[in-house]
């Protein structure tokens, strides 16, 4: 998977290169998100503007990282959500779990 990461302030941003975020390379994402974790990053932005499909398996990692943040009392907040993968948040009733902004810079100053 071709994952891009940026620290802007007391955030670390993880850009999501690929069309897809499915069960052939969700785990690639996890694996990043846990690096960062153990590395002492509690407070992540996933940007998925390049994003056009998400599956329940990248859902699922976006769970896993949510929960991951949550017990080290750190966030996860998602940016630039094409209208497909916003479809999905909402029919999953996950736009009510996770902080969903417009751009990174809106999610960088909440």
């Amino acid at each position: 998977m071709n994952l891009k990461t940026e620290t802007s302030g007391g955030s670390v941003i993880v850009f999501v290169k690929e069309e897809r975020l499915d069960a052939h390379n969700s785990g690639d994402l996890k694996t990043e998100m846990n690096r960062l974790f153990e590395g002492g990053s509690i407070n992540l932005i996933i940007d998925l503007k390049e994003v056009r499909f998400i599956d329940s398996s990248g859902l699922g990692v976006l769970v896993s990282g949510f929960k991951n943040a949550s017990t080290r009392h750190g966030t996860i907040k998602l940016s630039a959500m094409q209208t497909q993968v916003k479809s999905m948040f909402e029919l999953t009733r996950l736009h009510r779990v996770f902080d969903i902004y417009a751009t990174v810079d809106d999610a960088l100053e909440s």
